[in-house]
């Protein structure tokens, strides 16, 4: 067996694995953050559950930070008090990102983990399987200790050689990214494998595993070894380390090479993660902006890499350099050992342990400015600022390009840091909270408002194309999010007013006139960020399907989660709608009960058309039932 079949076998609740069946395996950890999370907890208070029925639950607080009124603070309470009452420990504002505090803190070998967060697959560096998923996945996980997904089919990467000092661990995932797309691993685990893994630290593999949601994979897994165990020792955690791996003759259902020994350093232009060139095409480049953070390079060993190159030299002077540590451990560490003075003093704004710029919280680049960043997502207008190029990089080329004003490979030799130091981390537990009392009560501040439901499914449903785009449409078109709506994670009717605002002003007004309707998208619809509020806005406007050519795993569970049918066309089929006319799904119920294609007719030329619905036992009681809550609430959790 490969080592993601070992660990879902160890873990299977239901199903077999067989790729495209669906299964159900046993969840041992879940987390949380406050962009999904007010929603979540939401769900589960919804779900009238006691302690969690999880091994480790953790709710962080690492999105929406800034407080420039009440709203974000009310939800960070919010989460405090459904934490305290169901068991989940409670991650403090400033102690870090959720993906590096969990791979610091909790992640163990061999386990399971499910996230509200698309990036939750970091912890496959640990030898975990971990998976980003809707909120109200999550919600159900942490209710019953179960997760449903399509059993996936396992890519095969193969790493040999060994790196050259200037490439990173960044330049790796860029580089499958170049290879197989942002739709690459939809459905599918891609396990890393070879002899070149024994020089890639646990850090670099959080790396690898976190951009391996570009590829739209449902995880990605190393297996154990030395640097893992190194790494848990300087966790304090080495007791939880086990040996991890495939057996001699694992199959595969697909295999790239990588030889890490002709990589060079590696960018991913606007406005896709998969739009890779090496550094050396774009040498020269007039930048304004640099951002070294996020859950991608936030880690001690990218922070002191980054140090290395600042010391002693000067940030340009139309540059403005940002840098946020991935946790509070990292942040004190820096600031004992003098990397952090390094920084300061080259010109660097160090900014709160969190997410920030990634998630376009704060640092908007300028106006048509060019941005680099260490994030893993460069869709336009997710940093704030939508004519602005964002770039994706290292933290070497970020640091040096801060430097020198342009971007830049060209280091010098007395730039690189041959060693990082191997010290155990300075732990901080002030910043998690574990209280557990079940009479808490639930604090709901006024821009908390109820979850919108679906309504049961009909025979027939009518109306009108209110929208129609083309490929690779993310969660950010969406649903924005930046600086002004993340605020509004938990207000969906406010939230509703935005959507798809930066595809099409008018879409909501549409969407309101016309009492719902239907989307119509092209390859990839739904990819990015695992945000549920990509579908519970829809659902809230009543749109009633959508068709496209095809769908990012997460964005389609959610919305059948949330009673939205998510309908497969051709290029004939797209083709097919225009929005002027009413359109008519003829047989949906049948169809759904019955594994049949569903007749789409057009009202005003009588043409009609075949949109397929593919859908588990399961989905089609959540189609059916209106939702995946409507579902509970009318036949229980084990339906």
């Amino acid at each position: 067996m490969n080592l993601a079949n070992k660990i879902l076998s160890s873990h299977l609740k239901e199903g077999r694995l067989i790729p495209g069946e669906q299964i159900c395996i046993q969840i041992d950890q879940t987390l949380t953050q406050d962009s999904t999370g007010t929603m979540a907890y939401l769900q589960l208070e919804a779900m009238d559950v006691g302690h969690v029925a999880v091994e480790k639950a953790v709710a962080y607080i690492d999105h929406n930070m800034l407080q420039t009124g009440f709203e974000n603070m009310d939800d960070h309470e919010f989460i405090r008090s459904v934490a305290k009452k169901h068991g989940i420990t409670f991650s403090k504002p400033g102690n870090g990102v959720c993906h590096q505090l969990q791979l610091e803190n909790f992640s163990k070998p061999g386990k399971t983990l499910v996230g509200s967060d698309s990036h939750t697959p970091t912890c496959g560096a640990m030898g975990m399987i971990a998976i980003g998923a809707g909120g109200l996945d999550v919600a159900v996980a942490m209710a019953t200790g179960k997760y449903y997904l399509q059993c996936p089919q396992v890519i095969q990467v193969n790493l040999t050689g060994k790196k050259a000092p200037w490439v990173s661990a960044k330049d790796i995932i860029l580089k499958v990214l170049q290879e197989l797309s942002v739709k690459g691993g939809v459905n599918k685990i891609v396990e890393y494998t070879g002899e070149g893994i024994a020089s890639l630290s646990l850090t670099d593999r959080a790396t690898i595993c976190n951009m391996g949601a570009e590829l739209g994979a449902t995880t990605s897994v190393f297996p154990t070894d030395e640097r893992t165990l190194e790494y848990l020792k300087q966790q304090g955690r080495e007791e939880d380390y086990i040996e991890l791996k495939a057996d001699e003759d694992a199959q595969y259902d697909q295999r790239l090479d990588i030889d890490m020994s002709a990589l060079s350093p590696m960018v991913a232009k606007p406005h896709s993660p998969d739009a890779v060139v090496c550094v050396e095409e774009l040498e020269g480049m007039h930048i304004n902006q640099v951002v070294i953070g996020s859950c991608t390079n936030s880690s001690f060993a990218d922070m002191m890499r980054a140090a290395k190159i600042l010391k002693g030299r000067k940030v340009s002077e139309h540059v403005s350099l940002v840098i946020a540590p991935g946790s509070s451990s990292i942040l004190a560490m820096l600031s004992e050992n003098g990397a952090l003075s390094d920084m300061i003093h080259a010109g660097a704004r160090i900014l709160e342990c969190g997410c920030g710029p990634c998630i376009g919280m704060g640092q908007a680049p300028l106006s048509k400015g060019v941005s680099l960043r260490t994030i893993n997502r460069n869709f336009k207008g997710r940093s704030g600022t939508n004519d602005a190029g964002v770039y994706l990089v290292s933290p070497e080329v970020a640091a040096l390009s801060a430097i020198k004003g342009y971007l830049s490979c060209q280091f010098e030799d007395n730039m690189y840091l041959e060693d990082i130091p191997n010290t155990p981390f300075i732990k901080n537990e002030n910043f998690f909270i574990n209280d557990y009392d079940p009479q808490t009560d639930i604090y709901m501040g006024p821009n908390i408002k109820p979850v919108p439901k679906g309504d049961k499914l009909t025979e027939q449903i009518k109306g009108k194309m209110i929208l129609k785009v083309g490929d690779n449409i993310s969660t950010d078109h969406i649903v924005p999010s930046d600086s002004k709506l993340l605020p509004y994670r938990s207000n969906v009717p406010h939230l509703a007013k935005f959507s798809f605002s930066k595809v099409d002003s008018e879409f909501y007004q549409r969407a309101i006139e016309n009492n719902g309707g239907f989307i119509v998208g092209g390859d990839n619809y739904g990819q990015g960020s695992s945000r549920e509020h990509a579908a519970l806005v829809p659902n809230y406007l009543k749109i009633k399907g959508v068709f496209a050519l095809s769908f990012a795993r997460i964005h389609r569970s959610n919305l059948i989660n949330n009673g939205i049918l998510p309908l497969i066309i051709d290029k004939d089929g797209y083709e097919f709608f225009n929005g002027q006319d009413e359109y008519t799904l003829l047989n949906v119920k049948d169809a759904v009960e019955n594994d049949k294609d569903i007749i789409v007719k057009n009202e005003t030329t009588n043409q009609t058309m075949i949109a397929k619905l593919s859908l588990t036992s399961r989905e089609k009681v959540m189609i059916l039932q209106g939702g995946l809550l409507n579902a509970i609430k009318e036949l229980g959790g084990d339906f």
